[in-house]
């Protein structure tokens, strides 16, 4: 496997490539990352900790201080924006979530890499949308991409036949979706039959997880969210309100985790660490990165996943267009304005996402390949049983739109979602909510009125 080859030993060529000279020797970088709030999953920390180590040996004089940020999602991204405000406490190498990039190009946070790439040969081996992903409207590159992902529906094999739901499981629509949910819930008391992922607490797996893959699969899909032809908000689509009757439908019938539970900040650990290996859940929607938790490495090692667990892509609302959706995202590395040492943080960034290096953190990490050369190696697509099958799913993937409003919109989204999953407003009413705070956010012109 990848991971076990890569592990112990890093190529000379690779390190050569990272040697010192051009006045790197008595540098010293940060290196921010994030590390969830539970502080249970090390998988990123245990994977930098020998990169660090392997790096400043082949550069002498230089050291990289990691720096995790503990936080949940949207916290993070609100404390690495207020580290990256000041010299005095900028980092040098960042790593932001792609959904974040534009927004924080747009606040001046980012360095453009476009000097650095018209020189790294590998630049050439990552693939396109992910390369797009990392372009500000100035036509600019401001990140290296880590990793992608794809999404769908993980589910329990054993719970299923105890619900006598035969598998492999494949639904065609929402409402075989459904089916399956009320199914187990009738058959099987205490277990939770659905989960999705709702509300604020949770943050960008709400909004992307939850709803988006959600939205994308109703039939105007392309233009679901955002009109890119016209450069505007969708607001008003009979999609919208599709998919948060969807959500309405789950929490209402008593199909998914209970308010409380699903609106707490631990959901995603709950659900990864808890509920899946305790067989208290049924359905999962959510992404290929889950066996992170149940690797030998993850923070709730279970061996039983790959015989216990299945997949299903998730189907688009009624079984139009292919009949699948998901949606893609993921990590990178990005330089900000004012680090102190930006060509030493780029050294550290192409040692980091070197071939064998990326192979061996896509690997350890369950996430998509964002090198070519990575994604079509067989080794890459042996390290996790999973691999084949959520790469398989990146030609019906959705990205979220590239402009600095989307994190405006994706918490406006987060709290119609909050609204309809308490009970405390109907789903026409969070919809005409969220039309509003779009509206507000980004201004009554950049809005168009969605299909019915």
């Amino acid at each position: 496997m990848i991971a076990a080859a890569v592990l112990t030993t890093v190529s000379a060529a690779t390190l050569s490539g990272c040697g010192s000279g051009s006045g790197a020797s008595g540098k010293t970088i940060k290196v921010v990352y994030q590390q969830q709030l539970n502080n249970s999953n090390h998988i990123q920390a245990d994977f930098l900790g020998p990169m660090v180590e392997q790096f400043e040996k082949a550069n002498p004089g230089t050291t990289v201080k990691l720096v995790p940020v503990t936080a949940s999602e949207n916290d993070y991204y609100t404390k690495i924006q207020l580290m990256m405000r000041s010299p005095a406490t900028a980092p040098d190498l960042v790593y932001e979530d792609t959904a974040t990039i534009n927004s924080d190009v747009a606040s001046g946070y980012l360095r453009p890499l476009d000097d650095y790439l018209k020189t790294w040969q590998d630049w050439s081996a990552f693939a396109a949308p992910a390369k797009a992903a990392m372009k500000f409207s100035d036509g600019k590159t401001y990140g290296v991409p880590d990793n992608t992902d794809t999404r769908g529906l993980w589910y329990n094999k054993q719970l299923f036949a105890q619900a006598g739901i035969p598998v492999p499981w494949q639904p065609k629509t929402w409402a075989d979706v459904l089916t399956a949910a009320r199914t187990v819930k009738s058959a099987l008391p205490g277990v939770t039959p659905l989960n999705v992922y709702t509300g604020v607490a949770a943050g960008e797996a709400s909004s992307m997880q939850g709803f988006e893959m959600l939205l994308y699969g109703t039939p105007a899909a392309d233009d679901a969210l955002y009109d890119s032809k016209q450069g505007k908000w969708v607001v008003g689509s009979k999609g919208f309100t599709d998919a948060l009757d969807f959500l309405h439908t789950v929490y209402g019938e008593g199909l998914g985790p209970s308010p409380q539970q699903a609106l707490g900040a631990n959901i995603q650990a709950a659900v990864g660490t808890e509920m899946i290996p305790s067989g208290k859940l049924a359905i999962d929607l959510d992404g290929s990165w889950m066996p992170n938790s149940w690797i030998r490495t993850g923070p709730k090692p279970w061996p039983q996943w790959q015989s216990t667990m299945g997949m299903a892509y998730m189907p688009t609302q009624n079984g139009q267009g292919s009949g699948k959706v998901s949606m893609s995202g993921g990590w990178a590395w990005s330089i900000p304005a004012k680090a102190k040492n930006p060509d030493l943080a780029w050294k550290f960034t192409q040692f980091l996402e070197s071939r064998a290096n990326s192979a061996r953190w896509n690997s350890v990490n369950a996430t998509i390949a964002v090198r070519t050369d990575v994604a079509s190696d067989p080794e890459y697509l042996k390290a996790l049983p999973t691999n084949g099958f959520f790469t398989s799913l990146v030609p019906d993937t959705y990205y979220r739109p590239g402009v600095p409003a989307y994190t405006q919109v994706s918490s406006a989204i987060q709290k119609a979602m909050e609204s309809v999953t308490t009970g405390q407003a109907s789903v026409g009413k969070a919809a005409s909510t969220y039309d509003s705070d779009v509206r507000t956010a980004v201004g009554g012109d950049k809005t168009v009125q969605g299909a019915q």
